[in-house]
C-alpha cells in the first residue's frame, strides 16, 4: 500500500467532521487528523512502523487535554512519562472512538480470507474521556469491499464498507466518507 492523500469523514452520531492525511513510505505510515464535534475539537497523530504496528499515538483536544502513548510494536505500551501500561500488553493496534481511520489498521496489516474471522486486542481510546483500555474486536472479510466488525462483550456489530486502500467509506450509523 502506498498513500499520500487526504480523506474526510462526516460523523453521524454525534455529528462531526474529520480531515485526515495519511502518508506511507517503505519505513513507516503516518496519519494526522483533526476532528470537530459538538463536544470538542481533537487533533490526533499516529505513527506505524514498516510492519504496520502502532508505535506512537498522540491526541490533543482544544481544551488542552493530551493523551500520548508509545509502543514497542510488539504489544508493550507506555504513557508519556515512560510508565508501563501492563493492561495494554499484547495490543498491536489502537482504535480511537472518534475516527474510522483506526479501523483500517488491522485491515492493512493482515492477510484476509473471505468469511474467516480474525480477533484483535486493541488499545481502545475514548476520545471524550481521553482514556485508554483493552478491547477485543473481531473483523471478518465478507467480500472485496465489506468487513463485519464485532465488538466483543457488548454485542455491537456493523458491516463496514472500505475502499481499495482499506479505508472506511461507510460505517453505518457512525461515519461516512465525504471526499
Amino acid at each position: 500500500m502506498s498513500l499520500d492523500r487526504s480523506f474526510r469523514w462526516r460523523a453521524l452520531d454525534p455529528e462531526g467532521l474529520e480531515h485526515c492525511h495519511v502518508t506511507t513510505t517503505s519505513k513507516d505510515t503516518r496519519a494526522r487528523g483533526a476532528i470537530i464535534t459538538p463536544q470538542h475539537g481533537l487533533f490526533y497523530r499516529l505513527k506505524l512502523d514498516g510492519m504496520g504496528h502502532v508505535r506512537t499515538v498522540r491526541l490533543e483536544r482544544a481544551d488542552g487535554k493530551v493523551l500520548e502513548l508509545f509502543s514497542d510494536g510488539a504489544g508493550n505500551w507506555s504513557d508519556d512519562r515512560a510508565e508501563p501500561l501492563p493492561e495494554l500488553r499484547g495490543c498491536i493496534d489502537v482504535d480511537i472512538s472518534a475516527t474510522p481511520l483506526t479501523n483500517s489498521l488491522p485491515l492493512w496489516r493482515c492477510d484476509w480470507i473471505i468469511d474467516q474471522p480474525q480477533r484483535f486486542t486493541m488499545a481502545w481510546i475514548d476520545a471524550d474521556a481521553m482514556s485508554v483500555q483493552r478491547h477485543e474486536q473481531i473483523y471478518t472479510r465478507l467480500d472485496e469491499a465489506r468487513f463485519r466488525f464485532q465488538s466483543v462483550g457488548d454485542g455491537f456489530e456493523r458491516i463496514i464498507t472500505v475502499d481499495a486502500d482499506g479505508l472506511v467509506f461507510d460505517y453505518p450509523g457512525l461515519f461516512v466518507r465525504t471526499d
